[in-house]
């Protein structure tokens, strides 16, 4: 049965980031209170006001680091809190390579911290934002839940350790309930344009980088390959707009109350799309064709990532409703009004 409405508040780590903001978003207009925080590693300061403004609600916010458990206990102590969706994180991929150890010991002591204040609290109700990239290479899609896990690198381990530290903290104590909602490729923005995904550096991800290209801070699209054995060459994508992903992070806390124990569920369409295609959708949105070359493929790339989301639809009563053209459009949007990104605002 769905869980009825709480007196609590959400806590929400990660709160200023691409999809962490979306979320608080969500869950605002939900009608939850929304305790959020972030050591802005990722994100800017500036995401947290325009999230007040789309959501024209205002939520309760901490500056702090989710491995330091004293601040993390003040949380705990200041405000009531019924749940926690857990996105504090590093999350580059090629980072992950370059710097294992930072990566470990943010992203799983992080989440050993979080897990230990909170069952002081007596708090066990858990949303962790996990990744299609704990799959890696995959004997064929669409990718169910229980295809076997074979992540390649440091910061996919770092989700399947974290998602086994939860499997065996709900198996000792059965007051626990936790989703683990690995998603694929998150892309997107607000409709309104004033939040969107805004990486620091070069972006790691294909669709940031094509805003970029379009607004013309990037000279041209680089695509990895064109030799996969998939339509057009390209690699394929189960690309999902942030507002849907959103929508399943509230939807999972909706449901957290359903059954005891540690449950895995994808997000995603359930539609591939090639970076082809992501190309030529774009350059509908922006109006351009954007310039791009093909380059070798990336170590560690697959052909094809594509979900079946039939677990979200039974589970959640979640189905992504934005297509290809509708998420490129809302990226687009965002990255026209805000060029540079957050940092237009310095100096205004």
């Amino acid at each position: 049965m769905m869980s009825t409405d709480r007196a609590g508040a959400i806590l929400v780590t990660g709160a200023t980031g691409f999809i962490g903001s979306h979320t608080c978003v969500d869950l605002l207009a939900a009608g939850h209170r929304v305790v959020g925080v972030d050591n802005f590693l990722n994100s800017s300061p500036r995401a947290l006001d325009r999230l007040r403004k789309v959501a024209d609600r205002d939520l309760d916010f901490v500056r702090l680091d989710v491995r330091d458990r004293d601040a993390l206990d003040e949380v705990f102590r200041r405000w009531k809190i019924d749940g926690v969706v857990h996105f504090a994180a590093r999350k580059a991929v090629g980072e992950s390579v370059e710097m294992p150890l930072e990566y470990y010991d943010t992203n799983v002591n992080a989440t050993l911290g979080l897990v230990r204040v909170m069952a002081e609290h007596d708090v066990r109700r858990l949303v962790f934002s996990s990744s299609c990239s704990i799959y890696g290479t995959v004997d064929r899609v669409p990718i169910t839940e229980d295809t076997p896990a074979r992540p390649t690198n440091p910061y996919s381990r770092t989700k399947w350790m974290c998602e086994q530290i939860l499997a065996d903290v709900c198996a000792q104590d059965p007051a626990w309930h936790a989703i683990s909602l690995r998603y694929f490729n998150p892309v997107g923005a607000h409709p309104s344009g004033l939040l969107g995904e805004d990486p620091r550096g070069v972006p790691n991800n294909v669709m940031p980088y094509l805003a970029q290209v379009a607004v013309g801070r990037r000279a041209e699209l680089a695509i990895f390959g064109d030799d996969y054995p998939t339509p057009d060459g390209t690699g394929v994508r189960d690309y999902i707009h942030v507002v849907d992903l959103a929508e399943g992070h509230r939807l999972a806390l909706d449901h957290l109350d359903d059954q005891p124990g540690h449950r895995v569920v994808n997000l995603g369409t359930g539609t591939g799309t090639s970076v082809r295609e992501l190309l030529d959708a774009f350059s509908a949105a922006c109006g351009r064709t954007l310039p791009h070359r093909v380059v070798p493929r990336r170590p560690g790339d697959v052909a094809a990532l594509v979900a079946d989301p039939t677990l979200a639809r039974e589970a959640l009563g979640w189905t992504a409703r934005h297509d290809i053209a509708r998420m490129c459009r809302d990226a687009w949007e965002f990255q026209r009004l805000n060029p540079a990104g957050y940092d237009d605002e310095e100096g205004a």
